[in-house]
């Protein structure tokens, strides 16, 4: 049992040394850009292109965002291929390059690699038990992904949560308290190294019974909508871009990413400089209040989001995907002027979440725990499961099932996948992404 504790702690240390470190970076590219913003017209590129190098390379299969990985190794039963899956060198990677990325001005975040690297940490001390037993190999990869989440976030509720609800769709009494141990201790180290602090900070709001709630029926459509349709997209790139633009990604696949850097600098001077990184500033801005960002905002980094996504490069969806909600919330909060100030943001902010990743409760939990108020609550679930619905009207399939899915599709054995998937797809001719 003290392993198992040890390795909490080592998913803690390592979720916050991470952030440290891309907050470090991210500081870095701010400066950069305040001092060239054409700069970034080079860096973009030259670093997209860099870093999709180091993937094909030293750090192979570090790719994408993590979770589907994660997710496709609870469902594989030939654990020498979870092995190659879940190492401690593409972990680094993830680590490594993520960074890189946020300085490079790609729009991505951590909270997604931190799930395959809190995963590959547990696994890893797995191996070293000699465990044997599918079940517990499983729930040590569970409790990993979780605590990995947890700690990213500064929220053990919402890991817990995202374990059943989105990594293992069950939830297995077995598991359970090794889970919640591990992302409790996780969560703890985390918060010993970094405070107790909240994403956006305490939010003091509430969202009254009454025309007020006006603000869930059209958050829940809006950002289910525009959820939905990320959602769809990166589907439908994961089977292979079409025309002569899915050719120079099978065929120069180097290229094809400096190409992808090159519209996210575009993107970024166009948005002055709004639209790089993880989106954590602005969406902090447009929750306090501090400053407000046109519709143009959320359009834009909808569409940077993407492209970093096509470009191949590792990086997760979830920080920027609160940005984007942010800026949605923030851009109908102007319209409902009784409504109270910041309300209308966290209902946004969980609608476009929700509409992605089509997981109602994580969403309401994350965004409940990262502005540090319980009466939104209701309101939260509301706007999720609004979401929800509508974003399965626009994508029927929930991303990261039929991510994991397709990465499963790539394995080459048949016994890495014994068990059959949620939303099977069918087979694609053209050539896939990295997921």
């Amino acid at each position: 049992m003290s392993l198992y504790w040890i390795g909490a702690v080592l998913v803690g240390l390592t979720a916050v040394l991470f952030a440290r470190f891309g907050d470090q970076c991210a500081e870095l590219r701010t400066r950069f850009v305040t001092w060239h913003p054409w700069a970034m017209l080079v860096l973009a590129p030259a670093g997209f292109a860099f870093i999709t190098w180091m993937t094909r390379t030293l750090f192979k299969g570090s790719q994408g965002s993590g979770i589907p990985q994660t997710i496709a190794t609870l469902h594989m039963g030939n654990y020498t291929v979870v092995d190659r899956i879940l190492t401690l060198r593409i972990a680094a990677g993830k680590i490594i390059l993520t960074c890189l990325g946020l300085v490079c001005g790609a729009s991505i975040g951590r909270e997604g690699p931190s799930v395959q690297i809190g995963a590959s940490i547990m696994h890893g001390f797995s191996r070293l038990l000699g465990q044997s037993n599918i079940a517990s190999k499983r729930s040590m990869i569970l409790a990993g992904g979780a605590a990995g989440m947890a700690a990213a976030f500064n929220t053990p509720l919402a890991g817990i949560v995202f374990a059943i609800e989105e990594l293992s769709h069950s939830f297995e009494q077995k598991a359970s308290g090794r889970t919640l141990t591990i992302v409790v201790i996780s969560g703890v180290t985390a918060i010993t190294l970094m405070g107790n602090y909240t994403y956006f900070g305490h939010a003091d709001v509430n969202i009254p019974v009454g025309t007020a709630w006006i603000a869930v029926l059209v958050c829940g459509i809006v950002g289910g909508l525009a959820g939905g349709s990320f959602a769809a997209l990166v589907i439908r790139a994961s089977r292979g871009l079409p025309g002569s633009v899915g050719r120079l990604a099978k065929q120069r696949p180097i290229m094809f990413s400096a190409l992808c850097g090159l519209l996210t600098a575009v993107i970024g001077l166009i948005s002055k400089g709004n639209t790089y990184g993880t989106g954590y500033v602005q969406a902090q801005a447009i929750f306090a209040g501090t400053d407000h960002y046109p519709a143009s905002f959320f359009i834009l980094k909808y569409l940077s989001m993407l492209v970093s996504y096509c470009s191949g490069i590792p990086g997760g969806m979830f920080a920027p995907s609160l940005a984007i909600g942010a800026g949605i919330g923030g851009w109908i909060e102007q319209f409902l002027p009784h409504t109270t100030p910041g309300a209308v943001v966290l209902l946004g902010t969980v609608a476009y979440f929700c509409g992605v990743a089509q997981s109602p409760l994580t969403a309401t939990i994350i965004v409940m725990e990262i502005c540090d108020n319980q009466q939104v609550t209701l309101a939260l679930l509301a706007t999720a499961f609004l979401a929800f619905g509508v974003s399965r009207i626009v994508c029927p399939q929930p991303l990261y099932t039929v991510l994991a899915d397709r990465f499963l599709e790539t394995m080459d054995k048949p016994a890495a996948r014994p068990e059959p998937m949620p939303a099977k797809q069918e087979a694609a001719s053209e050539e896939k992404l990295p997921i």
